[in-house]
């Protein structure tokens, strides 16, 4: 079974077809063809994933599951959120500004959130799920593995940062795996793959 990952996200599609593989589903993620770039401008990481879904959809109309994730800070009242994607012009830039922000703040709770939604090849929502990673901000960058935010996210109960987990490691614990290993058990259960 093939699905459409609404992503232009090269690592992301990398990322879930790792973990598909790995818990020996028989079902690949694609990437759309051409530019993919919709409009995120819902007010939720699950507005944001049907947007992208059905954004996807409307270009393939076949199965489409597109995740919006993000880091939900406590102490900033849950910034960046859903805009963490575009929090600051890139990567580096991104986390030097929440280092910034988080400078004199002691209550480090943060946690990592990806919204899933997958829609069928009518264009209905068929399964929608929310997976969240708990952990806070470390006090500086660590880690060579990983993307995004992961050199400054303690997961909870370790002392390491997501980017200081190996593949395998953050594969077992992160919010996106969370969320994806329950779209994947729906479309187990529900058999949806042995009909296509």
């Amino acid at each position: 079974m093939k699905i459409v990952l609404a992503s232009s996200n090269a690592h992301k599609v990398k990322e879930i077809n790792e973990i598909v593989e790995k818990l020996g589903y028989n079902i690949e993620f694609i990437l759309p063809e051409g530019d993919f770039d919709p409009v995120e401008d819902g007010n939720t990481f699950e507005d944001n994933s049907l947007i992208k879904a059905k954004a996807a959809w409307e270009l393939t109309h076949t199965w489409c599951l597109a995740d919006d994730s993000g880091l939900c800070i406590k102490a900033l009242d849950n910034r960046p959120g859903i805009f963490s994607a575009r929090y600051a012009e890139t990567p580096q830039k991104r986390i030097e500004k929440v280092l910034n922000e988080m400078k004199n703040i002691n209550s480090r709770e943060a946690f990592f959130a990806c919204a899933m939604t997958l829609i069928n090849p009518n264009g209905k929502v068929e399964f929608s799920y929310k997976g969240i990673c708990e952990g806070k901000i470390a006090f500086e960058a660590k880690g060579e593995h990983g993307f995004g935010y992961d050199p400054i996210f303690v997961v909870k109960n370790t002392n390491k940062t997501m980017a200081e987990l190996n593949d395998d490691e953050k594969n077992e614990i992160s919010h996106r795996s969370i969320a994806l290993k329950k779209v994947l058990s729906y479309i187990s259960e529900a058999h949806l793959a042995e009909n296509e």
